[in-house]
């Protein structure tokens, strides 16, 4: 898909991390940047940086969504590039131990039910709901495409580790939305993929360095090669790649230095 000048993209989770790298990457490739998250003062900022929008959307909210569509399409029109990077969750062990109570207490189904409307049902809803806009305007070449969607996973999907019985089958459920939704589109002419990333040096992950900088360092060390934390520019550089390749459909990406993670 030729990334033209102009051309409407939406990333949620776009005010920090991986999702702010990549809504820079799509405004330098000339897209109208529109960044869906909570926090508004970031991504105001950063939306007047790229020369973009910025709307408050609660992924975990319907009428948010629908009404966080609504201003982005009015802004830019309707997006063909649609990038989801926002989450919600919860850690925990299925069962730990509860040392006032001297024995075992499990996770709560409440505590699993956050984070399943926070990866997975948020990931289903952005999707679906951008897919519906796509699929009500014009193809945009010879090939009948449409747009672009590419979720966020994460190696946790496929290497999930001790304490991310919510994360790591969540974003795994992620992984499993890509390709049954990419060939129940795939009339319509649109792609559906998944990133996932390793560790990455976000603010979250950069906060270590300083309270603990041996385990930043044993961090770097696990990666096979480069033996370092990812750029968030790296991650946005596959994104790019992801939408301006036509071929790429129905795949989900390890993005991770060849790490496999160990349970904990």
């Amino acid at each position: 898909m030729k990334l033209d000048q102009g051309m409407a993209a939406v990333v949620t989770g776009g005010a920090s991390g991986l999702g702010k790298a990549s809504a820079t990457a799509l405004a330098e490739a000339g897209l109208k940047v529109a960044i869906f998250d909570v926090n508004d003062e970031a991504g105001q900022a950063h939306a007047q940086a790229i020369g973009g929008t910025f709307v408050h959307v609660d992924i975990t909210d319907e009428q948010s969504v629908i009404d966080g569509f609504v201003q982005a399409r009015e802004a830019h029109g309707q997006e063909r590039v649609t990038v989801h990077c926002a989450m919600a969750s919860r850690r925990g062990k299925t069962l730990g131990w509860d040392k006032e109570k001297g024995r075992y207490a499990r996770l709560s189904t409440d505590d699993y039910e956050f984070g399943a409307h926070g990866i997975l049902v948020s990931s289903y809803r952005i999707a679906s709901h951008s897919a519906l806009g796509m699929a009500n305007s014009e193809p945009l070449n010879e090939d009948g495409e449409r747009g672009c969607i590419t979720l966020t996973a994460s190696v946790a999907a496929q290497d999930g580790q001790i304490g991310q019985v919510i994360y790591g089958s969540c974003k795994a459920g992620v992984n499993g939305l890509v390709l049954p939704m990419a060939r129940d589109l795939m009339d319509i002419g649109i792609r559906v993929n998944s990133v996932m990333p390793g560790i990455f040096a976000t603010p979250l992950m950069l906060g270590m360095k300083d309270r603990n900088p041996q385990m930043w360092d044993q961090l770097n060390a696990s990666v096979p090669f480069p033996k370092r934390l990812g750029h968030p520019e790296e991650f946005a550089s596959l994104i790019l790649e992801i939408a301006r390749n036509g071929y790429i459909n129905g795949h989900q990406f390890r993005l991770d230095g060849a790490i496999r993670m160990p349970p904990r």
